[in-house]
Parts: structure tokens; sequence; C-alpha cells
């Protein structure tokens, strides 16, 4: 299943689609995901050089995981088949907690702001969730100060349930994590407006980023 991002007139290099990522992508996901942890490391758990350090055939096994389920890993791609972001889910593997699932390493390319993608990507990932049938909430955090990121999570339904100070260290500097959560009997997925054009984190949306310089241009939730 695919869903599209309603691009922006002048900005447009074609229509973007949202599909699910296999192990066929792995070179333009490595790529992808180490620009965006190079960019904005705040908006992520995972860091640059331990990641660069990484053989592909981690890449490989990522996708992997991802192609046979529970969960998904989402590549959003414009219309020449150039990656311009991502967003995963994760299913949580024990019994007792099967029920819940995790929005991670969301991410949109810089240059693919501001064309409603990080939202294309939330409701994929929404979709997918429910279409699982055993899941009923989703999961995410996002960083504190990360307003274009919250703003988004917020119009796709998440609320926040809490707080985490120092939820990671990136280079000695202190970064707190809001956790959000989704209920998913709760609503429409992905209602709300598109996502809120050149500023979002974990497109990079990510997981959460810092509220830097470059919060508008990536963003991850969960960003692993």
């Amino acid at each position: 299943m695919s869903a599209s991002a309603e691009p922006l007139g002048g900005r447009d290099p074609g229509p973007v689609t949202v599909r699910r990522l296999g192990r066929a992508d792995a070179e333009p996901y490595r790529a992808f995901r180490l620009t965006a942890l190079r960019e904005t490391p705040s908006a992520f758990t995972s860091g640059y050089a331990e990641e660069c350090a990484k053989p592909m055939a981690a890449t490989l096994r990522r996708l992997a995981e991802a192609e046979h389920g529970p969960g998904a890993l989402l590549g959003a791609f414009d219309g020449d088949g150039t990656l311009v972001g991502t967003a995963g889910l994760t299913v949580a593997p024990r019994s007792q907690e099967r029920h819940k699932g995790t929005l991670y390493g969301m991410a949109v390319a810089r240059g693919a702001a501001g064309r409603g993608i990080g939202r294309a990507l939330v409701r994929e990932v929404l979709r997918t969730a429910d279409e699982d049938g055993l899941l009923r909430q989703v999961l995410l955090t996002v960083s504190e100060g990360n307003e274009a990121a919250l703003r988004l999570y917020t119009a796709c339904g998440f609320e926040v349930w809490g707080r985490e100070p120092r939820a990671v260290l990136v280079d000695g500097l202190a970064v707190a994590k809001l956790h959000m959560v989704r209920l998913l009997d709760t609503g429409p997925t992905g209602a709300g407006p598109t996502d809120s054009g050149p500023t979002d984190a974990g497109a990079t949306a990510a997981t959460g980023s810092t509220a830097d310089r470059q919060t508008a241009d990536r963003q991850t939730a969960a960003g692993r």
C-alpha cells in the first residue's frame, strides 16, 4: 500500500509516493539515514560515527526484519525515484505488550520540506498499524522544543503523556524527550492538517529533535 503527499506548486519535482522499503533499497536508505544522523544528531538515539562504522550487512538486516514484519519501514520517493523521507513502525515482541507499536526514524530531506511528506509518512505508519489487527496504540518520542514536530504529531492524533529529562546527550548537551501516544480506536488515522511546512523534526522529522536551526529540515520520531 502506498500514500501520496501533495507537493507544492513551483517546487514540485514530481508526485511523492510512500511505500515499504526492502533490501533492494539498502544503499539509498543507508545514505539517507547517515545524512540525517550527521545533520540532526539530537533527533536520534544512534550516533553518526557509530552508524558509519556498521557494515552494509547491518542495513540489510534491518530492512529484512522490516520486510518480514510485524511492523514496517517506509520510504517517501519523489517522482524521479529519489528517497526523500523515511519512517518506521516496530512492534513490541512480548505477548503482554503486543498491542503497542512505536513510530521511529521519521525523517524528511531538507529540500523536500513543506510538501506534506511528514504527514503522509505518519498517516501511512498509522494505517499500517491499523492493518496489523493486534495493535491498539502507537508510541513515539520527540525532542522537547521541536514545536513543528509536536504540531505534526498532535494533528495526527498523538498526545503527550510524559517527559524524560536528559533522554539523550549529544556532544555533552542534554536533550529531553516528550513521550506521545496515539490510541488507534479514538479517531481516523492521520487526522488533521498537513505538516508544518519548512519546520519539521523527525522529518527529519525526527523522533524528536531539539529546537536547533535544522528542526525545520529534519525530524524523527523515536529515532533509532
